[in-house]
């Protein structure tokens, strides 16, 4: 596996809400580097530095996923993952099959 690839990738909400998988150092780098500078904040700018760090050699790929989550988490970019909207939308069938059945009775 290459240094800076993350062992679990981060889905984050990109343009009009499409989920994308945010896999490697430089894929976190470049939507930070794309961030609009007027909504550039604290979290951005440390978020920025350790993904450039980590391409650099200089910190774990992980440390900078963590601090790119905390990004995206602070700006709402997080999307749900797969296996929890699965799990959600399981539980919804449930419950309506139930529902039908108590209405049924």
């Amino acid at each position: 596996m290459r240094p800076d690839v993350f062992k679990q990738p981060v889905t984050i909400f990109v343009g009009l809400g499409f989920p994308a998988e945010v896999r490697t150092v430089m894929e976190a780098y470049r939507h930070l580097d794309e961030w609009p500078a007027m909504l550039r904040d604290a979290a951005h700018s440390v978020a920025l530095k350790a993904c450039a760090a980590a391409l650099r050699g200089e910190i774990e790929a992980e440390t900078a996923r963590g601090l790119f989550l905390s990004f995206a988490e602070k700006h709402d970019l997080l999307a749900p993952e797969k296996t929890a909207v699965t799990s959600a939308r399981v539980a919804q069938r449930g419950s309506a099959r139930a529902s039908s059945a108590d209405l049924e009775s």
